[in-house]
C-alpha cells in the first residue's frame, strides 16, 4: 500500500494478512497508486522478527506519549539484524511501543534516517491500529526532517484560501480558538485539529492535512499556504502580540515533533523552523474562549504582512 502524505510517499509492505484500508481508515484520503517509485519511508510489517540484543544498543530514553510509553534505543551494532533482513541498521534505532496498559504492542527497527523500517505488531483489535498508527507517525516525522518538513502539534483553520495555525499545550484552547473561527468568521473550514504537516517549498510555507488529527476526525488531503501561527495564552482580554525571532523560535520548536537527542534530525528541524520564521509571522494570542478572540485574531492575522 502506498500513501502520499504532504507530497511525501510512504510505502507499507506486509507479510501479514491485514486489511490495510480497514485498519488505517484515516489514511484512505492519502492512498495513491503504487508505481514502484521511491518512497521516503519503506515500512515492512514482518511476520517474525527478533529484537536486536540490548548489548548491541544504547538506551536513549522512555518517551511518554499520553497513550503509553515508547522505549527508544540507539543501535550500535546492526550486523545481527543484517543477517535477518539483509540491511545494516547500525546507527539506527530500535523502538518498543507500549500501550496505555504497559503492554508491549510493537517492535520497530529503523536505519539511521528512517528510510527502511521493519516492525512486528504484537496486538489485536484496537491495539493493532494504535501500534501501527504510532509507528507510522513516528517514522514520518523523523524521515521527512531533511526535506524541510515538520509535523506540528497545532490546530489549523483555512480562511479565504490562507491557513492559520494555533499551538498550545493540550487543554489550553487551540481547538476552541479554531472552533470559534468556524462558528463566527465567514468562509472558514477546518484543515486539521492536532497534527498538520508544514513544508517549506520554493521559499513559501505550506500546511497540509494529515491522517493524524487527535480527537477530531479531520483527515483531509489538502495543501494550503500558511499565513501565520499563534501560541494561545489564556488571558482576561483579547489581543494579538507579534513576537521577536528568538521567542518565536523557542515557542515554535516546542510544538514540532523531533528527536532532540539526535543531532542530525534536530539540526534539520531547526533549519526548517528558521526558514519558516524568515517568511511567516509568529504571534502570541492572549485571549478568552469567546467570539471576540476569533474576531481579533482573524482581523489581525489575515492582515499581517508576510515577511
Amino acid at each position: 500500500m502506498l500513501y502520499e502524505i504532504a507530497e511525501h510517499r510512504v510505502r507499507i509492505t506486509s507479510e501479514l494478512e491485514i486489511d490495510m484500508g480497514l485498519l488505517l481508515r484515516s489514511y484512505s484520503p492519502f492512498v495513491v497508486e503504487d508505481d514502484g517509485g521511491e518512497a521516503v519511508i519503506d515500512l515492512t510489517l514482518c511476520s517474525h522478527m527478533k529484537a536486536i540484543p540490548e548489548e548491541d544498543c544504547t538506551l536513549n530514553r522512555d518517551v511518554e506519549t499520553g497513550n503509553g510509553i515508547i522505549k527508544v534505543m540507539k543501535i550500535e551494532n546492526g550486523d545481527r539484524f543484517k543477517c535477518q533482513r539483509d540491511v545494516n541498521v547500525s546507527g539506527g534505532y530500535q523502538f518498543v511501543v507500549f500501550d496505555i496498559h504497559s503492554r508491549p504492542c510493537a517492535l520497530l527497527i529503523t536505519d539511521a534516517w528512517f528510510h527502511h523500517c521493519y516492525s512486528v505488531l504484537r496486538n489485536t483489535g484496537d491495539g493493532l491500529h494504535y501500534a501501527l498508527n504510532s509507528i507510522l507517525m513516528l517514522c514520518y516525522s523523523f524521515a521527512t526532517a531533511p526535506h524541510d518538513t515538520l509535523l506540528v502539534h497545532a490546530s489549523v483553520v483555512r480562511h479565504r484560501g490562507t491557513a492559520y495555525a494555533f499551538t498550545a499545550k493540550s487543554g489550553v484552547g487551540k481547538s476552541t480558538q479554531v472552533s470559534n473561527w468556524l462558528r463566527f468568521i465567514p468562509d472558514c473550514d477546518l484543515i486539521n485539529d492536532d497534527n498538520p504537516i508544514l513544508r517549506v517549498m520554493d521559499g513559501r510555507v505550506y500546511i497540509y492535512g494529515s491522517p493524524w488529527s487527535g480527537k477530531t476526525p479531520c483527515y483531509r488531503n489538502v495543501k494550503v499556504p500558511l499565513g501565520g501561527m499563534a501560541q494561545i495564552c489564556r488571558d482576561t482580554r483579547n489581543y494579538l502580540l507579534p513576537l521577536r525571532p528568538f521567542k518565536s523560535f523557542s515557542l515554535f520548536t516546542v510544538s514540532c515533533s523531533s528527536m532532540k537527542w539526535d543531532e542530525r534530525i534536530r539540526s534539520a528541524n531547526y533549519d526548517t523552523v528558521e526558514k519558516v520564521l524568515n517568511v511567516m509571522p509568529f504571534y502570541e494570542l492572549h485571549c478568552l474562549p469567546d467570539k471576540e478572540s476569533a474576531e481579533v485574531a482573524s482581523a489581525e492575522m489575515s492582515g499581517g504582512a508576510v515577511r
